[in-house]
């Protein structure tokens, strides 16, 4: 944006750069609460528009689970997904503390899930980093207990 400023008699311009749509904190957490509310539905349509084109989504990438791993573009966050839902049977998902700056926001879960394959359940608490841009969600970080995972799961 120009803007002009005078002086003397002649006018002078000021370059002045454009930011970034910048969304509040209160924003980013609304997003992300109803990210894990469309997640409890099975709605994963609604989190992929959430999300940036070129997502950076990382959980547990020296994981076994088949949703463990680094994931880049909404595609492979729905395999995600998808890997959750053909492996596992969600049985909780309950937020217990979120954080949250203009940027980004982090989230500690109760979480508990049972593996039909095994007939195995167990729960654990997990960590998610949100890092918006634009409004959108475009890197993502979590954590999961790993070890209590790979007990559940059918042995590989």
């Amino acid at each position: 944006m120009i803007q002009p400023q005078a002086r003397d008699e002649r006018e002078v311009f000021v370059i002045v750069p454009r930011k970034e749509r910048q969304v509040g904190a209160e924003e980013n957490l609304k997003v992300v609460q109803t990210i894990y509310d469309a997640f409890g539905r099975g709605d994963v349509d609604f989190i992929l528009d959430n999300l940036t084109d070129d997502v950076d989504w990382a959980v547990e990438s020296g994981g076994s689970a088949p949703w463990n791993g680094a994931r880049r573009g909404k595609a492979q966050v729905a395999a995600f997904f998808k890997a959750i839902a053909d492996n596992s049977e969600v049985t909780e998902l309950t937020p217990l503390a979120f954080a949250t700056n203009d940027s980004d926001v982090t989230a500690v879960i109760h979480y508990a899930m049972r593996v039909p394959a095994t007939g195995k359940s167990g729960d654990m608490d997990l960590h998610h980093w949100f890092r918006f841009t634009d409004g959108k969600i475009s890197f993502v970080r979590g954590t999961e207990d790993t070890a209590l995972v790979a007990r559940l799961l059918p042995a590989s």
